[in-house]
This record gives structure tokens, C-alpha cells and sequence, in this order.
């Protein structure tokens, strides 16, 4: 028997994000109806957290579409890839014109663009959306990212606006533009992610191999530096972390973690999509694939044995001033990785012709999300100021604080260096740094050398046009 249509939004899909977000819509007054392909999730859900709100239950998907208000809104939280488009075809010939899908889960944005275009073609509304801030913030407030139609967002936006974090009043959620758009910027947010992880495990690394300091006294360091310029969430938890002693051994517990970090694809598909549009994400890059480094256990077997493992022996003599280095080192290349993601956003956004707002992306993500950071603020005002701004490290606070911090970043990189400590995202963030401000390149050679042996052309820097020189005859030039 079908059920009375009292519900205002559903989740199809309850493991730990897609009941946390239920729980969440329901603890903040919305009817919420609830189903799990496996009933007993379902179950399992209204016997734990039935109090919290108001659910409507269901163990058939027709049953849980007649519980909806119409037009329908309905989020999806299932795996990425074939079950999304499982679901989604099931659903589809349930709904009617108007009705929402909304997928919240890690989407590659291309595949969201192309179920957009198929259920526009049935009258419906698909809305990939990201959501940062991991079980704690789909329970308690996280990030949201719509993509879809104003259409959509306008019944959306209420409800997403209400359960999502909230910062000095204002809401970590807004409609960031059609059809792709919501999933490009989380993939893009989970790219700076990867950067910006990438570039604190450095700085403890630096830490620990110049001052032979314990995880416990490195998590005293980033408790301070929390308490500045980088606070953030991800500078908060590594000093948890560092603290924290494993109970099995008492040991501390990042050294029986082993060193293999893993990966779900999201930083992949940022570098490979930079890489279509020709955007420089270096920090982006090397931190995607430090992990896969990582996990090439057999070959970095082999390398131990047929390599020494440091340069040079390396003890720091001022602690105090090291520190500062490491510490503005981390700030500076954090602020690449930044900047290198929004120019990334910007160029998605001109691509695909969505005309996201730079400057309300950094206010989302001020709360809620895994980047959340201090100097998000900073990135809001830069662009609110000159939204066309060419590159984030030339707008005057980070203009000042990169400037500033170039002497210790290099110090570090070159400590690094000598002493045989990888450090492929400071490393490359500084060489970026030092490309965008450089007054030549030696692309020139490279352009020279293509003509040379591709007949590829060149332009010239005293007059206009494309040239090409003869290699193989007289060496003259000729207009291409």
C-alpha cells in the first residue's frame, strides 16, 4: 500500500554519510524519508535514531517515492560510478516531471554532466553535489557544493542552507552553477586536500629529521602554529594526531601506521583535468602522486638497498629559527596549492561556461569542509575586491606573506635537499613561485627546439606573427 506523501526530502542510501545526512535533515525539522536497498539499514536507522526527527520509513524504492512531497527531492548516497547509475535508472521511471535527483556522493563531474543531460530529457532536475566534512560534518554541518539548475536550487537551497555549517551566520552552502558544477569544485576542493596534506606531512618530516624531534614535540608545534596564520582543521587534527600513543605498544602512534598512503581518485582526476585545460597545479600534482610513490612498496625496497639513505649527515643548530622557516615554508606553498586551485576552478568555469564566484567557493569553505582554514577569509575579500584578479599570490596580503616567507622556504627546500628529505610539494610549489615571477622562461629553447625538428613555429619578441626558420636549408626565416 502506497504511502500518504508527507516527506519533504528522501535519502536512498544508508550507510555512514548517506544516515548521517538524514539524521541531520531530520534533526533539523524536515520530514525526511529513508531507504536502503538492504531494509535492515533502514531499520537499523529508525530503531537508533528514530528520536531524533521525523523519518518515514520504506523497504520498496516505489514505496519511498510515493512518501514524497511533490516535486520530489530525492538525495542518493550510494558509490560513485555504476550503483549511482543503477539507482538513478531505477528511479527515473517512478518520478515525475519536476521531480529532483540529487547525488551527493564523489561523482566525477563529467559523469554528473551527463545524467543531468538524461534526466533533463524526462523533465527531471539532476543535481550532482558535493559534500565535504566527512561523517562528523554530514551530521553536524558540512560544506555543500549544488551544481544543477536555479530551478532545483530554489527548492533545494532552503534545506541545504539550514543543515549546512555555519560561519559568522552565513551558511557553508550555495548554488554554484549548472549542471557539473557542484562536483568540479568538490573534485577541486578534494585536489587542494591532497596538496595541502601532502605539504604538512613534509613539514613534519623536516621537523623530526632536523631536530631529531618526537611526534609528541611536533604536535606542540602545530598546536601553535593553530593558533595563527595556518589555523585550520587539517593543521588541528595533525596535532591530535602527532599526540595521540598507539595502546598496543606505546608507541607513538604514526610510527606503526604504515607509510602507504591510499587514495579514492578525487586528486587523480583534479591533475588529469588540469592537465585537459592547461593548468598548472604542480603542488596538486606531486602531492597526487607522493601517494602513489607511496604505495610502490617493492620498488622502494629496492632503492634502499642500492642507494644510500640521506645525503649528508643533518642536525639543525637553532631550533627556534628552523621552525619559523618550516612554518613559513608551509604557509607559502599552501597558498600555491590555493591559488593553483582556484585558477583551476576559474578556467573549469569558463570552459563549461558555469560562471562560478571565486569569491563565494572560499566563503563555503570556511566551515564544515576538510579545508577549512583561517585565511579562507582572506581569499573571499581578495576576490570580492578584484574578481578578475589574475592569480591569487599577487593580491596584497599574500602577495606580503609569500614575500615574506621566501627566505625560510628556500632554506628548507635546499636543508631538504642536502639531507636527502623528499619534499616534492615544497619543492615544486617554490619552483612554481619562482616560474610565475621569473622575467624569462627557457620555454624559449623549447619552442626553438620544436620548430627544429617538428617545424612547429615560433613568435618572436620584437615583431608580431608566427615564424618558422629553415634548419634543414639556408637557416633563413620565413613567415609561417
Amino acid at each position: 500500500m502506497a504511502q500518504r506523501a508527507t516527506a519533504q526530502v528522501g535519502v536512498t542510501g544508508l550507510a555512514v554519510m548517506g544516515r548521517n545526512l538524514a539524521r541531520n535533515l531530520a534533526r533539523n525539522g524536515f520530514t525526511v524519508a529513508v531507504h536502503n536497498r538492504s531494509p535492515e539499514r533502514t531499520r537499523r536507522l529508525i530503531a537508533e535514531h528514530g528520536g531524533e526527527g521525523t523519518f518515514v520509513p520504506s523497504e520498496s524504492l516505489g514505496d519511498f517515492v510515493d512518501s514524497l512531497e511533490r516535486p520530489r527531492a530525492i538525495i542518493v548516497m550510494v558509490k560513485a560510478g555504476a550503483p549511482t547509475d543503477a539507482v538513478v535508472n531505477e528511479l527515473v521511471p517512478l518520478l515525475e516531471p519536476g521531480d529532483i535527483v540529487v547525488d551527493c556522493g564523489n561523482a566525477h563531474f563529467a559523469a554528473t554532466r551527463r545524467r543531468e543531460e538524461t534526466l533533463r530529457g524526462h523533465g527531471l532536475h539532476f543535481v550532482g553535489t558535493g559534500v565535504s566534512g566527512g561523517e562528523e560534518g554530514a551530521l553536524h554541518g558540512p560544506s555543500i557544493m549544488p551544481g544543477g539548475s536555479a530551478e532545483s536550487y530554489a527548492r533545494l537551497g532552503p534545506m541545504f542552507e539550514k543543515i549546512a555549517a555555519q560561519v559568522d551566520g552565513t551558511p557553508c552552502c550555495r548554488h554554484i552553477g549548472p549542471d557539473g558544477a557542484g562536483h568540479f569544485v568538490k573534485m577541486v576542493h578534494n585536489g587542494i586536500e591532497y596538496a595541502d596534506m601532502q605539504l604538512i606531512a613534509e613539514a613534519y618530516d623536516l621537523l623530526r629529521a632536523g631536530m631529531s624531534a618526537s611526534p609528541a614535540e611536533i604536535a606542540e608545534i602545530f598546536r601553535e602554529w593553530n593558533s595563527g596564520e595556518l589555523e585550520s582543521f587539517l593543521i588541528e587534527i595533525t596535532a591530535d594526531v602527532l599526540a595521540h600513543t598507539d595502546a598496543a605498544t606505546g608507541r607513538p602512534f604514526v610510527d606503526v601506521v604504515l607509510d602507504q598512503a591510499e587514495q579514492k581518485g578525487t586528486g587523480r582526476w583534479t591533475v588529469q583535468n588540469a592537465l585537459d585545460l592547461g593548468i598548472p597545479i604542480t603542488g596538486i600534482a606531486e602531492a597526487t602522486f607522493a601517494r602513489s610513490l607511496s604505495g610502490h612498496a617493492d620498488q622502494r625496497a629496492a632503492a634502499r638497498r642500492a642507494f644510500a639513505a640521506a645525503s649528508e649527515k643533518w642536525q639543525v643548530e637553532e631550533r627556534g629559527t628552523f621552525v619559523e622557516d618550516v612554518r613559513r615554508a608551509l604557509l607559502a606553498s599552501k597558498i600555491v596549492a590555493y591559488a593553483q586551485g582556484f585558477d583551476h576552478i576559474r578556467a573549469g568555469s569558463r570552459e563549461y561556461d558555469w560562471n562560478i564566484d571565486l569569491g563565494g567557493t572560499a566563503t563555503i569553505w570556511r566551515g564544515g569542509c576538510i579545508i577549512r582554514a583561517r585565511f579562507l577569509d582572506r581569499i573571499r575579500e581578495a576576490y570580492d575586491a578584484e574578481p578578475e584578479l589574475p592569480t591569487l599570490l599577487v593580491a596584497p596580503w599574500f602577495a606580503e606573506t609569500v614575500n615574506a616567507g621566501v627566505p625560510g622556504w628556500r632554506k628548507v627546500v635546499a636543508y631538504a635537499a642536502r639531507a636527502g628529505v623528499p619534499t616534492p610539494a615544497f619543492s615544486s610549489s617554490l619552483a612554481y613561485f619562482d616560474a610565475l615571477r621569473a622575467e624569462r622562461l627557457p620555454a624559449a629553447l623549447i619552442q626553438a627546439l620544436r620548430d627544429d625538428f617538428g617545424a612547429h613555429t615560433y613568435r618572436r619578441v620584437d615583431r608580431a606573427g608566427s615564424f618558422h626558420t629553415l634548419w634543414a636549408g639556408d637557416r633563413s626565416e620565413v613567415e609561417a
